[in-house]
């Protein structure tokens, strides 16, 4: 059997390896095509260093996020590879991307981290989403929530909830990434930001952001995306003394850190689950979230971009005590390889 998987940024580099080892264990032929949506090594490059994914076969490197300009790359690698699957994860334009390229190339396409909404259409992950789902012969889900949105859209594709391959990352590589690279600070005390999408790097939401960032009391470490750094420069934005600005950090180093956060502050989806996997409160920057369960348990807060609830909520921020299991086992990867050897046959 042989899956093509396309990946082009962080957080699908951190989902795809573990299910690149446990489809290895499986004994399926990977083929990894890396887009080069995110081509700063330390946001791409690094992965495969660290996590242990397939080298990529290919490496389209076109320093795009742009869907339509990768598609027919992508298709073309499809077509020369003859894959029994084209496998897809989350909701970025790699993803939009490589779903349109295997439909192109009419080879079935398996979506990961299907069925999740935020409500939210002025999100174009949620429209990457939707299509991907749209266009998905195997669609695996993170819970029952997400398998519930795909039979009210009525998707064609076969559904099965396995759980959430962050999940099977976190157990895998957070003991490793905090005995390889330890914190140079006390744990619990310091908050840890992340910023990074689109609409939180324009003005005047930035500029809010920013201003609770410096209203917050303590030490934040802020490892900031290269394309928040520029903003913040076009805009003249100045941060607090008090808040250390620092380059970006491969998964394993932001493992580590976050981990032993005393607050996350994020617009991550990612970074939102991690932080309840780490028992760490989470307060995020958003609207909306796809991510609801940590919402409703109180382990994660909506405070858009609002300085003053920012500060506020990271001050007060916890922990619900009792904290249920959400979006898996970590053994997600497993679950979706025997599924894959179940249901394509082998050469």
């Amino acid at each position: 059997m042989k899956v093509f998987t396309v990946v082009g940024n962080r957080p699908q580099f951190i989902k795809a390896a573990p299910l690149s080892l446990a489809l290895r264990d499986a004994g399926v032929d990977e083929v990894v095509l890396h887009t080069g949506q995110h081509w700063y090594h330390v946001m791409s490059e690094v992965f495969f260093d660290q996590l242990g994914i397939a080298e990529p076969r290919y490496r389209l490197d076109l320093h795009t996020s742009d869907a339509t300009e990768m598609r027919p790359a992508i298709a073309a690698r499809i077509a020369e590879e003859a894959p029994d699957l084209v496998l897809v994860y989350g909701d970025t334009n790699s993803t939009l991307a490589g779903a349109r390229a295997a439909a192109d190339a009419s080879v079935p396409l398996a979506h990961v981290e299907a069925g999740l909404r935020s409500g939210d259409l002025t999100m174009p992950e949620e429209h990457n989403r939707i299509e991907a789902d749209r266009l998905a012969w195997l669609l695996f889900c993170p819970d029952d929530r997400s398998r519930g949105a795909l039979e009210r859209e009525g998707v064609l594709g076969r559904i099965y909830v396995v759980g959430d391959v962050m999940a099977d990352a976190s157990r895998l590589f957070t003991p490793v990434a905090r005995a390889r690279f330890p914190v140079p600070h006390e744990p619990r005390s310091y908050v840890v930001a992340t910023i990074h999408r689109q609409a939180n790097v324009e003005q005047p939401r930035l500029g809010h952001i920013v201003e609770g960032l410096n209203r917050i009391e303590g030490m934040v470490v802020f490892p900031v995306h290269p394309r928040t750094r520029a903003r913040m420069h076009e805009e003249r934005l100045v941060l607090g003394d008090h808040v250390r600005l620092i380059e970006p950090l491969g998964y394993m180093e932001l493992a580590s850190l976050a981990s032993q956060a005393r607050v996350i502050v994020t617009d991550s989806g990612g970074l939102q689950k991690e932080a309840y996997w780490y028992g760490v409160p989470c307060v995020t920057v958003r609207p909306s979230t796809e991510w609801v369960d940590t919402v409703a348990i109180g382990a994660n807060v909506l405070v858009d971009a609002d300085p003053e609830a920012l500060a506020e909520t990271v001050a007060s921020a916890s922990m619900p005590r009792n904290r249920p299991v959400l979006y898996g086992d970590g053994h997600a990867s497993e679950r979706i390889a025997q599924v894959l050897v179940a249901t394509i046959p082998s050469r």
